[in-house]
């Protein structure tokens, strides 16, 4: 089955609570695109800088844990309450994410997503110059909320 075959997928109200829903792409036998990095698995933090300096346990970012999946040219990422998925990843606001914010889980979004150079690029609308960015760096992946933090994350789950 291909990635466009499946409906989006979106946050159910109120977020999603407890343990993270299984994956949506699960039955996809497409090969990411080609050139696009291998993004996917569950990701927990191993490192978070905030404003340059090294966050302290106590911040609830620490917490973070995500799971991204990708088939063809689609890339879903699921964690803390949200499911954001872009269907098409060519850096359109039509084929990205249309869904709400993880802050209320109410809040509308519409993110376009392109690959840039290895890196999953992702621009909100309405938000002129912000992006969000996740890459791989060997074994881990990096993940830059537009300069607020930059989290390395280590895979927790098997390989693909």
């Amino acid at each position: 089955m291909k990635a466009s075959d499946l409906p989006r997928v979106n946050t159910p109200e109120g977020g999603w609570k407890g343990e993270m829903p299984g994956p949506f792409l699960v039955a996809c036998d497409e090969p990411i695109t080609e050139g696009f990095p291998d993004l996917r698995g569950t990701w927990k933090p191993v490192e978070l800088v905030v404003n340059g300096e090294p966050a302290p346990a106590d911040v609830p970012l620490w917490q973070h844990v995500e799971r991204i999946e990708q088939a063809g040219s689609r890339v879903t990422i699921t964690s803390g309450g949200v499911i954001h998925d872009f269907p098409s990843v060519d850096g359109t606001f039509e084929n990205g994410c249309h869904d709400v914010a993880a802050m209320d889980f109410t809040t509308p979004i519409i993110v376009a997503a392109s690959f840039e150079d290895g890196v999953l690029v992702l621009r909100p609308r309405g938000l002129e110059g912000v992006e969000v960015r996740r890459w791989r760096d060997g074994e881990h992946l990096t993940w830059d909320y537009h300069g607020a933090f930059t989290m390395r994350l280590a895979r927790i789950d098997s390989e693909n």
